[in-house]
């Protein structure tokens, strides 16, 4: 993909919708400057790995936009840039010793002697325990079974409740607070590039200093963000925020 068709496609499906940046930046909370790098493929300017990810999400399900379709064309475009990684030197495997092909074949012996052997006690106990069993069963007369109670409750099944995985991500230095089920699980100072996962049955209360330095994604999905761009901003993710983050995109 040549540089700049990822970008000007971006850009292009913005403008055929009329939704200026400042639209988009308060729709998805991503901000000017992060939108602006996207359209004119500054990577540089862009957080790498599950953030850009997050962002070309959120954007095309605004948008309207076959999300897998459009995070395709950003991984292409975003590869291009990077240089191809150098090869490593060939590392020659040194030979294993002499003695341990021989190792191997005693070691092999014994283990099919100690099979062969442990299952001749195990067939003498087996046959042994058999005849027991027999003797004992000649000697006690039959009994008549037992009628099942006509009021034998069945229990009912249990509804199937799918658990949350929360996964949280910084692409800036700021404080993260994480509420699982009313349990705090982080209450801290999170570096950039940092990445946690949190598991709950029922909801997450997710709480940051700089809404912006923090990407969410709930069982795979992403979350949108906590606040405006710059500010602190608390969420509430729970089974209900899932089925909507797995029932389709949405219109603008």
């Amino acid at each position: 993909m040549a540089r700049g068709n990822f970008g000007e496609r971006l850009k292009r499906e913005r403008e055929m919708r009329e939704v200026t940046l400042e639209e988009l930046t308060k729709a998805t909370r991503i901000s000017v400057r992060f939108i602006e790098a996207l359209e004119n493929e500054n990577w540089e300017r862009l957080p790498g790995g599950v953030f850009g990810h997050g962002f070309v999400r959120t954007i095309a399900r605004y948008l309207g936009l076959d999300e897998e379709a459009l995070l395709g064309e950003y991984d292409l475009a975003r590869s291009e840039k990077s240089p191809a990684g150098l090869a490593k030197p060939e590392e020659r495997i040194p030979s294993p010793p002499k003695w341990i092909p021989a190792a191997a074949v005693l070691l092999l012996i014994l283990m099919v002697a100690g099979i062969f052997y442990g299952g001749r006690n195990i067939w003498r106990r087996y046959v042994a325990h058999r005849h027991a069993n027999s003797s004992s069963l000649t000697s006690i007369p039959p009994q008549s079974a037992p009628l099942a109670s006509s009021n034998a409750s069945i229990p009912a099944s249990a509804t199937a409740v799918t658990a949350l995985d929360l996964s949280v991500s910084t692409s800036a230095a700021t404080r993260v607070r994480v509420v699982a089920d009313n349990n705090v699980l982080l209450d801290t100072e999170l570096p950039a590039g940092e990445t946690r996962h949190f598991s709950a049955n029922q909801q997450f209360e997710v709480s940051a200093g700089d809404s912006s330095a923090v990407l969410l994604e709930l069982n795979g999905q992403a979350m949108p963000p906590l606040g405006a761009p710059g500010s602190s901003g608390t969420i509430v993710l729970s089974q209900k925020d899932l089925r909507q983050a797995t029932g389709g995109s949405t219109q603008p």
